[in-house]
């Protein structure tokens, strides 16, 4: 339990309109209150109902520092779940200094990287996925992103990861049971409910796995390589899904030598476009570097985007074809968009060519902006946003999957004793593992180390 009063500032640091500082802990009202007049009422904070809104002055040995307006949270009823005071200053970086070291001078100490969301956890206001979910939140630019922070820190990961654990906990208390009656031979667990709870469990389990590979690249933004040769489009097309000038544009072939990134959202879902130096024999020691990155990226890549010059003739459009086929072959697994750019170019006989000569091809054109929309929302479809609108659990953290997989490891161990008929002191070991991954999860088990290395990666202030 802590004990001391820790005090940050909750809002970015430097100027602005207004600041928010911090304070929670046994004393964070009678700091305060010992340097706050107030403009309207002549109680103290302490005597204050909780949850109000009190506007006065903060006042260091008869110097006011700021009016400002004070808000108290007393425990249990407080983010932390301990006492709180906000102070909503002037957002002065001199004003918020003055007022923070005011503080530290009469018994706070400085909050560390998270530690307001360390103490609303070991104080039982939020289990570990919710508060590791507020970092989420706070970093998170998208719709998407948002919208499956927002569902795990109310706890619709937890609740479902809890049932779980509770159920098998009910079950392994029985079977714990029947140990104790070892020489009677007797089964206080029904072997064949337990079963059914495993198998419940396993699809659970197997859904929430799975659901990683979508939560992962929503959370982290979803990389979309841009290639082909030189001088097809590929910045003038980076251009256009950023709506500005973000890639050097020119008819020279091999402008563009190194990656350019840049992150957009479509739809409510990030997307980081990479546009590529151009694929070609080159002897030019720079641009060959560059082409290396391209292939790189392409590795790194969640989507590819193959852009081609519309304007070949047949027999160039069988290299293009070429082309194609190596990334096909090189990534089956990864989607592939196909796109004939600079068709404003081109007649009508020249475009029936163009689509029949490469299958499922794109008819864009980078510099007037046809068929980008079409453009993105292909990329959309290639993702599976099915479970996101169906408010479906997305696993986005990578700690939540690794735990998860191990569960799955015991559970399906579990599942082979039932059906082997082991006994019941080697089926207790296995439960007893996987309640210990799930308890990792939601934080029932936890160690200083883990806790440090996830508090570690928050804002001071949160």
């Amino acid at each position: 339990m802590h004990n001391d009063t820790i005090v940050a500032l909750a809002t970015p640091s430097g100027s602005g309109a207004i600041a928010v500082i911090r304070l929670s802990g046994n004393n964070a009202i009678t700091i305060v209150d010992s340097h706050f007049k107030s403009v309207t009422n002549k109680k103290s904070l302490a005597k204050q109902k909780t949850h109000t809104i009190h506007l006065g002055h903060i006042v260091d040995d008869g110097r006011t520092l700021d009016e400002v307006l004070i808000s108290i949270f007393k425990n249990p009823n407080s983010y932390t779940g301990e006492d709180v005071v906000e102070v909503s200053c002037h957002g002065s970086a001199y004003i918020q200094q003055e007022i923070i070291q005011l503080f530290l001078r009469n018994g706070c100490r400085m909050a560390t990287a998270g530690e307001f969301t360390l103490r609303a956890f070991l104080n039982g206001k939020l289990d570990l996925s919710q508060a590791e979910a507020v970092a989420d939140l706070i970093s998170s630019d998208n719709e998407a992103s948002h919208k499956i922070a927002i569902q795990q820190m109310r706890g619709g990961f937890s609740s479902e990861i809890a049932k779980l654990r509770e159920e098998l906990l009910n079950f392994a208390s029985l079977i714990e049971l029947e140990l104790d009656f070892a020489e009677e031979d007797v089964e206080f667990a029904d072997r064949t409910q337990f079963k059914e709870l495993v198998d419940r469990i396993t699809f659970v389990l197997k859904r929430l796995i799975d659901s990683f590979a979508v939560g992962n690249v929503i959370k982290n933004g979803i990389p979309v390589a841009i290639v082909g040769e030189p001088n097809v489009g590929k910045s003038t097309l980076l251009n256009a899904l950023l709506n500005e000038d973000r890639a050097i544009v020119s008819e020279i072939a091999g402008t563009t030598r190194d990656t350019i990134e840049d992150e957009i959202s479509i739809g409510g879902i990030g997307f980081r476009f990479i546009d590529t130096a151009g694929i070609r024999d080159t002897k030019d020691v720079v641009e060959s570097i560059g082409i290396k990155k391209t292939f790189e990226k392409i590795d790194q890549s969640q989507v590819v985007i193959y852009l081609f010059d519309a304007q070949k003739n047949i027999d160039q459009l069988e290299s293009v074809r070429i082309e194609i086929e190596k990334i096909r072959n090189k990534h089956p697994q990864k989607p592939l968009l196909v796109i004939a750019n600079k068709i404003d170019t081109l007649d009508d006989i020249q475009l029936a060519e163009v689509n029949k000569s490469i299958a499922d091809v794109l008819l864009l054109s980078a510099k007037t902006g046809f068929g980008v929309e079409q453009l993105t929302n292909s990329l959309l479809n290639l993702i599976n946003t099915g479970s996101l609108r169906n408010d479906e659990t997305i696993v986005t953290n990578s700690r939540h999957y690794d735990a998860l997989l191990k569960a799955f490891e015991e559970i399906q161990k579990v599942k082979h004793g039932l059906e082997t008929r082991l006994s019941g002191d080697l089926l207790a070991i296995d439960i007893r593992q996987a309640l210990y991954h799930f308890g990792e999860i939601t934080g029932e088990i936890t160690t200083d180390d883990l806790l440090g290395n996830i508090f570690a990666n928050f804002c001071i202030g949160k």
